[in-house]
């Protein structure tokens, strides 16, 4: 389960970032280009990096923390939803046997309690998708983390390095890697990470 809720933070995650990224380099194409001018295509300062950003997040010490912070409230959920569930099945067996033996003193008194027990599946039912919202919420919010804190950094970096698009390597076929910066970019984001816990 654990390895499935990571592969699924991951999978969203490039998603999502795949498409911030072509967003935010589409808009400095077009800013570039408003004369009407092709000067700029072809030219020899046009600078390419990527990011392979499913390595990224697997080794980025904040999607990390999150991710196993979510799976501690995944776990609670389960727990919780798993216990009132036992205890409603317990309930429903004991129920099913009374009936059986005519352990009800009147046919009104079992329906009550049948009525009761309709009830009580009905709130366990709604327990489960309202657990499953606030799942998919927490793993909506950890994702939008994750690229505002990938997008903020990018941002930094490239004011030094200057390059023209700084792209995601899943939708890349094939990339040289002289020009693949994922490894410098996750030493700083988790060192920047690091000095921000220590605050």
């Amino acid at each position: 389960m654990k390895n499935t809720s990571l592969l699924l933070i991951v999978v969203l995650f490039i998603a999502v970032a795949g498409l911030y990224i072509l967003h935010f380099s589409g808009n400095k194409s077009n800013g570039s280009g408003s004369d009407g001018s092709d000067e700029g295509i072809g030219s020899s300062e046009l600078k390419i990096a990527y990011i392979k950003v499913d390595s990224l997040v697997v080794n980025y010490d904040f999607a990390q923390e999150m991710h196993d912070g979510f799976t501690r409230q995944q776990e609670a959920f389960s727990k919780e939803y798993s216990d009132k569930r036992s205890r409603f099945e317990s309930q429903a067996a004991s129920f099913q046997e009374k009936v059986q033996r005519g352990g009800f003193l009147t046919q009104e008194r079992a329906m009550q309690e049948r009525d009761r027990l309709i009830g009580e599946e009905q709130q366990i039912t709604r327990l489960d998708q309202e657990l499953s919202t606030k799942l998919s919420q927490i793993q909506a919010d950890n994702n939008k983390q994750l690229l505002d804190s990938l997008m903020t950094y990018l941002k930094i970096y490239n004011k030094d390095k200057k390059y023209s698009y700084i792209l995601n390597a899943g939708e890349i076929l094939i990339g040289d890697e002289a020009y693949n910066i994922t490894k410098e970019v996750l030493v700083n984001m988790n060192a920047r990470y690091t000095k921000a816990r220590a605050k």
